[in-house]
């Protein structure tokens, strides 16, 4: 089922974490939450192959972390609409909804705005971390995934604060009665 992200977040049973993609047409980058959902850590690139055995390979992933909910990478164009690449994705995560058999698991996901994710890391790797291009190959996709979760995260204790901001302001102005 499509959520939006704090929907997903309320859905999430104890201790269940959200599993980051990096959707592209050769490979899905992956990253995982802590269970606290604050932390956003690379772990893997899935080589796409055809969809039942890429789905087979997320079925791993999401039993191996404890996984309640996916946050996929949704690859906007720069005014906000949605182009092929967009389609794309929203046709694997259909396909993950539509086939819960293979991932052994009704998927539920949260789309993310991923504009400029990609050229983000790439920026970091060459001029952070100075890393050769080869390295930048083997990592990039892992790495977007983790920019893609980690910027989902961040809007969730951003949510956060702002409720308990609001909450506690409600008890200020209650108390002056």
């Amino acid at each position: 089922m499509i959520h939006t992200l704090p929907e997903l977040a309320a859905r999430l049973g104890r201790g269940q974490r959200l599993l980051g993609l990096d959707v592209g047409t050769k490979t899905v980058g992956l990253a995982v939450a802590d269970p606290n959902l604050v932390v956003a850590s690379p772990i893997g690139t899935l080589r796409r192959t055809k969809f039942t055995q890429d789905a087979r390979e997320l079925s791993k992933t999401i039993r191996d972390y404890g996984i309640g909910g996916l946050v996929i990478g949704l690859p906007l164009n720069m005014d906000g609409s949605e182009g092929p690449r967009a389609e794309s994705t929203r046709a694997f995560a259909k396909n993950l909804m539509e086939r819960p058999d293979l991932l052994g698991w009704e998927a539920e996901i949260a789309f993310w705005d991923e504009r400029l994710s990609t050229s983000a890391v790439e920026r970091f790797m060459i001029g952070e971390a100075d890393m050769t291009r080869k390295r930048r190959d083997e990592v990039v996709d892992k790495m977007a995934a983790a920019y893609i979760l980690q910027g989902a995260l961040d809007a969730l204790a951003h949510q956060r604060r702002m409720a308990q901001e609001a909450m506690e302001q409600g008890d200020e102005d209650g108390g002056d009665a």
